[in-house]
């Protein structure tokens, strides 16, 4: 008979009827025999170790524990974006610019390694993008003005004398002329009016708060950058825990939210800054042809202008208005003309197609998206209204999803 052991294991709590004997044998003739491994105090079994292993915290946590560690964790959240209230602008368009990079900055990735100068190089990129073109703007404003001085100048001593084109006026021809010679080609008329507009106090205050707002813009420009530099460097580990936050809160429906906000990000970034720019683009060309005063400045005005639908038209007549003051009317006609028709295609065919397409939501949506989020967030909500209406449509689609609600039904039905 072989040897049994006298000690019966943790994994059998129910021994058979033969084992049992065994033990009443070797309890008789004092045999005895050293634990298994599996018995030794120093290496418990998987079974003895898993009933014996502490809960994990929340299951230990009572229901008023969890409830306040997420009232907690709410409060130092609200604390939090009460903090950087002021740093919540650049901290969004940070945002934006890594969503829109992302994809370009995984292929560099996965092409030359993970590294800093990686990270780095796409910021750079991207602070190019805005400080070249505002830089441009700058030197041609500062020029304009130095020539508005001018023009002042010799406004004061001699008027501003009436432009042939009022004479080709097919009405209120008279009024006009009238109106005009009273008040702007007469220099003391003018000068009064200059007098009354010519205030220390005003320039000082128009001074102090033009340059406020240019630090405070430029101290946001640098934070985005700045931003966008971490989010790109540290962007799949902030994802995975994302991912991770969003699976535990919301299950997978989160993920699904958050890509449809990445994509419609996306999509508005094609429809609106692309198609802006195309805009902006063609008309600088009709400007350059047309004759109008500093062609590439009003075309980089009215790209970022067609950026916001419906907003480049405004630039078009001002460039118009400028080629029409020089007598040149049929070309101020064709600038009008060329510019509603390429507005009209750009927003009622190309932005839906590409916006619309990306996302699967219909454009109303998408302009209300647009509009909204511009009149709330200003220029960030360009992109900020579009993805909020976004997630709302998606929400939408889900929760009227027929398959998920008919599905019950036909169990019940199948049932009776």
């Amino acid at each position: 008979m072989s040897i049994r052991r006298s000690v019966l294991p943790f994994d059998d709590p129910l021994p058979s009827a033969e084992k049992r004997e065994a033990v009443r044998t070797d309890m008789k003739t004092g045999v005895d025999h050293p634990p298994s491994s599996a018995q030794r105090p120093g290496k418990p079994s998987r079974r003895r170790a898993a009933e014996t292993a502490p809960p994990p915290p929340e299951e230990m946590s009572s229901p008023a524990q969890r409830r306040a560690r997420a009232l907690l964790g709410v409060f130092f959240v609200l604390l939090a974006l009460y903090t950087l209230q002021s740093f919540l602008p650049a901290l969004l368009w940070g945002c934006v610019f890594a969503i829109a990079c992302w994809p370009l900055y995984r292929h560099a990735e996965q092409r030359w390694g993970h590294s800093n100068w990686i990270p780095a190089l796409f910021t750079l990129f991207v602070a190019l993008i805005f400080l070249i073109p505002m830089s441009y703007l700058a030197v041609k404003t500062a020029e304009e003005a130095q020539g508005a001085l001018h023009w002042l100048d010799s406004v004061r001593h001699e008027g501003v004398p009436a432009p042939p084109w009022l004479g080709d006026l097919p009405f209120l021809q008279t009024t006009i002329a009238n109106a005009w010679e009273k008040y702007l080609a007469d220099p003391q008329q003018l000068n009064q009016i200059f007098h009354s507009l010519d205030t220390g106090g005003h320039r000082v205050a128009v001074t102090k708060q033009v340059t406020s707002l240019i630090l405070r813009r430029s101290t946001l420009f640098l934070f985005s950058i700045l931003t966008l530099f971490f989010l790109l460097r540290d962007g799949a580990s902030i994802i995975a825990r994302l991912i991770t936050v969003s699976e535990r809160t919301f299950g997978q429906r989160g993920e699904i939210i958050a890509r449809q906000i990445i994509f419609s990000i996306h999509g508005t970034i094609a429809g609106l800054v692309f198609v802006g720019l195309g805009e902006g683009f063609v008309m600088g060309v009709v400007y350059a042809f047309a004759g109008t005063p500093q062609p590439i400045l009003f075309s980089f005005l009215t790209g970022v202008a067609a950026m916001i639908p419906f907003l480049a038209l405004p630039t078009v007549m001002v460039a118009a208005l400028l080629v029409l003051i020089q007598g040149k009317m049929v070309a101020a006609c064709l600038i009008i003309a060329i510019g509603c028709l390429v507005i009209f295609i750009a927003d009622h065919f190309v932005r839906p197609v590409i916006i619309g397409g990306t996302i699967r939501m219909p454009f109303l949506w998408v302009l209300l998206g647009i509009l909204g989020g511009v009149e709330s967030w200003g220029l960030l909500g360009l992109f900020l209204g579009p993805a909020i209406m976004a997630a709302l449509h998606m929400l939408w689609r889900m929760w009227s999803n027929t398959e998920t609600v008919s599905a019950p039904r036909r169990k019940n039905e199948m049932a009776s």
